[in-house]
């Protein structure tokens, strides 16, 4: 086994302070090199790879205090970073003097970490202990200057950087009775949240729910509050219960399509058409927009309708039009004569002469199945017919074909 004083990692050199200017993509694409290296070298050497997972972490703010981050983007790569070595430092089968000298490392680190970006550590402290008694050695540590942290006299707090490492090892050494008792004065939600899984740790998921329902305010992520409360229930077994309070406003994907696949995955007992229904309801005036989704479960008298109430993407319309002409022609004609409809309307982002042809093809092909090719034809006809401004950029492209 190689050992972790002698092994070279590329990726050190690059993270030295302020290696980075204030252009972001640079760091981002060192920050990704770095895990990537590390992940590798994990298979073969897990020891080496935590190593070099700990030397890593504590070069990472230093390196990009001046990077801008006013996108997001930079924090986001770092917590993607996080969440991914983290568990190679709690698995790695190290010996309690090498994990107990990694932690002090972290820990000077942290501390030391101004803009924040690695304050996320400190929410996985437990983890990083990976055992109940090493994790007990840093609550006795921590504990007394959390206290002062967590005073009942607001007035008299003495703030501590190491509160957030404290509660984490609090729960990692199943020291759950203390850690409720440290939380019993008003304090912030992500302290208060250690207190609901503390009470969840201990069976009293009632009272983890309504302590957490409890915790709702103006400096609250209602997000998060929703979030451990599905779990809360889903691990009871209350799907149900869980679909109908929290499972549409918890599960939100990137794109429309996507919240529809999490919602769906999570929930599988429910209906595909019930699912459905439920998220076009948080969206009004935007029900087009599910029209993906609605297709993508099957469910094309449903993804017709939808695209008629609200504008739905004309290129969305225009491919399912192509892809389902020999396999749904009745769905693929109705969905190419949207598109046209909605381009005439104006709707469509970018759209060319190239668009307007392939819904028009895609359609005809589709209604040329039904033998309704002819009847489907007038029908665009009197449609590019009656235009405004838009519609004429289509006629100009269809008129010919069209004899308008």
């Amino acid at each position: 086994m190689t050992k972790p004083e002698n092994h070279r990692w590329k990726f050190k050199p690059r993270f030295r302070r302020h290696a980075f200017g204030w252009k972001s993509l640079p760091a981002i694409g060192r920050i990704k090199e770095a895990v990537a290296e590390i992940k590798k070298v994990a298979k073969q050497n897990p020891l080496l790879a935590a190593e070099g997972a700990v030397t890593f972490l504590e070069r990472l703010s230093p390196a990009i205090e001046q990077v801008d981050g006013s996108s997001g983007s930079i924090g986001a790569a770092v917590g993607n970073a996080i969440s991914e070595l983290v568990p190679l430092i709690e698995h790695a089968p190290a010996e309690k003097t090498i994990r107990d000298a990694w932690l002090e490392r972290l820990f000077e680190a942290h501390q030391a970490d101004e803009i924040p970006y690695i304050e996320r550590l400190a929410d996985l402290w437990g983890n990083l202990c990976a055992s109940e008694e090493t994790a007990s050695v840093w609550v006795d540590r921590l504990i007394d200057a959390t206290r002062a942290d967590l005073h009942s006299d607001i007035g008299k707090r003495l703030p501590f950087r190491g509160t957030s490492a404290c509660l984490s090892a609090l729960f990692g050494a199943k020291r759950f009775d203390e850690l409720l008792e440290l939380l019993s004065v008003d304090t912030i939600w992500p302290y208060k949240r250690w207190a609901v899984r503390a009470m969840v740790a201990k069976g009293q998921k009632a009272e983890a729910l309504r302590y957490a329902e409890a915790c709702r305010g103006r400096w609250t992520s209602d997000y998060e509050v929703d979030s451990i409360c599905e779990e809360i229930l889903l691990s009871s077994g209350m799907m149900d219960e869980a679909y109908a309070r929290y499972g549409v406003r918890v599960n939100r994907g990137g794109t429309y399509l996507a919240t529809f696949r999490a919602v769906a995955k999570k929930y599988p007992c429910k209906p595909a058409d019930e699912i459905l229904a439920d998220l076009v309801k948080t969206t009004p005036g935007s029900e087009g927009k599910w029209f993906a989704a609605a297709k993508d479960a099957g469910l094309y008298t449903e993804a017709l309708s939808l695209a008629t109430r609200a504008p739905c993407d004309p290129k969305t319309l225009g491919r399912a039009a192509r892809d389902f002409a020999g396999t749904e022609p009745a769905f693929a004609t109705g969905a190419g004569l949207l598109a046209l409809h909605w381009l005439v309307k104006g709707y469509g982002y970018e759209v060319t002469g190239f668009d307007v042809w392939g819904a028009y093809h895609a359609t005809l092909a589709a209604a040329d199945r039904n033998g309704r090719a002819v009847e489907i034809k007038e029908r665009i006809r009197q449609m590019i017919a009656g235009g405004g401004a838009a519609g004429n950029f289509v006629s100009r492209v269809l008129g010919r074909e069209l004899g308008l």
